[in-house]
C-alpha cells in the first residue's frame, strides 16, 4: 500500500497503459479521479475500480479546469498527476504530413500535460501539497520514426517539459518526472506497431530482452515514481524499454 491514502488524477485512464496505473494505484491504497475521452470504457472502468469520473480533453483548457475542481471537489486535494492522454498519428511521409495532423497530436500530447501540469501544481502549491506530476513521455523522445514525426516531435517535447517544470516547482516541494516507454502491448501498439507478424519482427528485432512490455510493468514504474521510494527523483525521464535504447544493431528474432 506504497500510496495508501494520496489522491490521484489519471488522464487517458479508459484503456492501456492509464488504465494500467489506476488499476494499480487504486491496489496501492490510493483514490483516483479518472479521467479519458471515451465515456463508454471510462464508465466501466469506473464502476469496476468504485472510483469517480470526468470526461474531459486533456488538450483542452475548460475541460482540464473542470478535472481540477471536480477533483478538489471530492477529494479536497491532489496528491498526483498522471498525465497520460496520448494518441499517435498514422505513418506518413513528412513532405505530405498535413499541418491539421500535426497539430491535433501536438495538442493532446504535450499541451495536455502542459496543461493537465500547470493547473494540478497551482492546486498544490494553493494547498501546500509536496506532490508530483509524472508526464507520459516515450522512447521516440529520442529515437525519430520519420513516418511518426509529429509523436516522436511531441515526445521530445514532453521530456524537455518534464525537465522545465521540475526545475520550476522544486522550490515548492513538487517533483516532475517521466516515463518513456518503449513498444508496449496495448491497443494503440498493436494497431500501430504490431499489426503483422513483419511488424512484429521488426520491432522485437530492435528491442534486446525480444519482446514487448506489458502495461503493468509501466503501471509499477509509476507507483515507484509516485511514492516515497522516489523522493529525490525529479526532471527525469525513466525509459522502460527492454533495452532498446542503448542499442545500435538488430538481434535475431526467433519464430
Amino acid at each position: 500500500m506504497r500510496l495508501k491514502g494520496k489522491i490521484a488524477i489519471i488522464t487517458g485512464a479508459a484503456q492501456g497503459i492509464g488504465l494500467a496505473i489506476a488499476q494499480r494505484y487504486v491496489a496501492e491504497g490510493a483514490s483516483v479521479m479518472l479521467s479519458d475521452v471515451n465515456e463508454q470504457a471510462l464508465k466501466a472502468v469506473a464502476s469496476t475500480l468504485a472510483m469517480p469520473f470526468i470526461v474531459a480533453d486533456a488538450s483542452i483548457k475548460a475541460d482540464i479546469d473542470a478535472l481540477i475542481a471536480r477533483t478538489i471537489q471530492d477529494f479536497g486535494r491532489i496528491d498526483i498527476m498522471v498525465s497520460n492522454a496520448g494518441v499517435i498519428n498514422d505513418p506518413v511521409d513528412f513532405l505530405n504530413l498535413k499541418e491539421e495532423d500535426y497539430d491535433r497530436v501536438m495538442a493532446i500530447n504535450l499541451k495536455s500535460q502542459f496543461l493537465g501540469g500547470q493547473a494540478a501544481a497551482r492546486e498544490m502549491v494553493r494547498l501546500g501539497t509536496q506532490g508530483v506530476i509524472i508526464n507520459m513521455s516515450s522512447v521516440n523522445a529520442r529515437l525519430a520514426i520519420p513516418t511518426l514525426m509529429p509523436y516522436a516531435v511531441s515526445k521530445a517535447g514532453s521530456t524537455q517539459l518534464t525537465n522545465v517544470m521540475a526545475i520550476g516547482l522544486a522550490e515548492h516541494g513538487i517533483r516532475v518526472v517521466a516515463i518513456g516507454p518503449g513498444t508496449i502491448l496495448t491497443e494503440l501498439a498493436r494497431e500501430a506497431a504490431l499489426q503483422d507478424d513483419a511488424s512484429r519482427r521488426r520491432v522485437l528485432s530492435r528491442t534486446p530482452m525480444r519482446r514487448a512490455g506489458e502495461p503493468s510493468e509501466i503501471a509499477s514504474i509509476a507507483v515507484f515514481l509516485a511514492s516515497d521510494d522516489a523522493s529525490y527523483i525529479t526532471g527525469q525521464t525513466i525509459y522502460a524499454d527492454g533495452g532498446r535504447l542503448g542499442l545500435n544493431y538488430t538481434v535475431p528474432v526467433n519464430d
